[in-house]
């Protein structure tokens, strides 16, 4: 007899890759449990609701076979395996909250059976599994749990949910194997760690990304303040030279995990991350950065074009995008501000072609593949932190003669 997965949330970013991924490697019958109507008819229709690699065409080959979006929340009720997830985020104060967390478990608890396995997948604050794990004792539930992080980078999680190893975490050793039994049909190993260590892998996974993000962002604003371009910098650096592999390229850290996640840290430390707190400081200034810059010549009389509203390249995903912050500043200080995304549907947004032609200024919000060649006339200001254009660079080199006179 087939395992019945249940997937909650499973027509997101995460859980809907995750859940194709088992339809098609694991021989178990998944269903997405979603509160999303629209999302739901259009995975069932075989339609991917959002941008990833690879997803659409496998997702119809296992839609009404092994796999099943529904509204439904009765589907748990036969589950062996349910997958929520659910996470912990950050509130108005920037503290991690697990309200939405509590009582998503609480209604799942409801409806699951016992000797049921309960899998966290979403990043949630050190500790919470345990929590989780009282809650559902003091319910006199006999439910198993464990908690197994995804890592995957979202547009490529088909492929990525293959390729990396999965991180299982479980108090019960019975709880442990189940789960590691699991993800085994996926992925080529599995790496067991106590609750606690996992989280808090998670955790410092993303936090390591948006500290090294940080990084190359501060070289940057370095750079660029006294007039260097921060790219030959960059580009020597690296040059045949392996201990700088790890030295990114600067732009935009920004999507719903890495300043979530480095925050949630940051409150687990008791607030001495301090590396954390500089990053935050250096990544969600860079818009500011920019505006300054572009407002030493006389801003206020130029017409602004953000090309990529998506928080990455070859995204649709608007979520914590630094290119709606660079937005509200240039309104303050520009005379126009116009926004286009080949990706992102709204109506506000212009088209390119327009945003091109009547713009002072262009600024590459998100690197999206389809503005790599575009012809940029050489009377346009251009403003390209990610070194996407590396012959439309807004700031060139000085000669020697303007080097001394910034540095005297």
């Amino acid at each position: 007899m087939k395992s019945k997965i249940v997937i909650v949330g499973g027509c997101g970013h995460v859980g809907l890759p995750l859940g194709i991924v088992f339809a098609a490697r694991s021989g178990c019958d998944v269903t997405l449990l979603d509160i999303d109507p629209k999302k739901v008819d259009q995975v069932n229709s075989g339609t991917m609701p959002f941008m990833e690699e690879g997803a659409e065409s496998l997702l119809r080959q296992v839609i009404g076979q092994m796999l099943w979006a529904t509204l439904d929340i009765s589907c748990l009720r036969d589950a062996e395996i349910v997958v929520t997830v659910v996470g912990t985020p950050v509130d108005e104060h920037l503290n991690p909250t697990v309200h939405a967390l509590y009582r998503s478990i609480d209604q799942l608890l409801d409806h699951m059976k016992d000797d049921s396995l309960l899998i966290l997948r979403s990043t949630v604050y050190p500790g919470v599994t345990s929590l989780v794990r009282e809650r559902i004792r003091n319910r006199g539930r006999h439910i198993q749990l464990a908690f197994c992080p995804e890592r995957i980078a979202e547009g490529r999680a088909i492929e990525e949910l293959v390729q990396l190893p999965q991180i299982v975490a479980a108090f019960e050793q019975e709880a442990q194997e189940r789960a590691k039994e699991l993800f085994m049909t996926i992925a080529p190993s599995v790496i067991e760690l106590a609750p606690l260590e996992a989280e808090l892998a998670k955790l410092f996974t993303n936090s390591w990304r948006y500290l090294n993000f940080a990084m190359s962002n501060q070289f940057y604003l370095i750079a660029q303040s006294y007039g260097l371009d921060f790219y030959r910098i960059h580009n020597a650096i690296t040059h045949d030279y392996p201990r700088m592999r790890s030295f990114a390229r600067a732009g935009f850290a920004a999507g719903p995990c890495l300043l979530k996640d480095t925050l949630q840290l940051s409150a687990f430390s008791g607030n001495n991350f301090f590396m954390g707190h500089a990053a935050m400081l250096i990544n969600e200034g860079l818009p500011n950065f920019i505006v300054d810059q572009l407002k030493k010549n006389d801003l206020s009389s130029k017409y602004v074009a953000i090309l990529g509203m998506a928080f990455k390249g070859d995204s649709d995903d608007i979520r914590d995008s630094l290119s709606f912050k660079l937005k509200k500043l240039l309104e303050v200080h520009a005379k126009q501000v116009f926004c286009t995304d080949p990706h992102v549907k709204d109506a506000s947004f212009v088209e390119l072609e327009y945003a091109l032609h009547h713009c002072d200024i262009i600024i590459l919000g998100a690197p999206h593949s389809i503005y790599r060649d575009l012809p940029i006339p050489a009377t346009k200001t251009v403003v390209d932190v990610w070194n996407f254009w590396s012959n439309k660079r807004e700031l060139p080199a000085p000669n020697e003669k303007e080097l001394r006179s910034v540095v005297r």
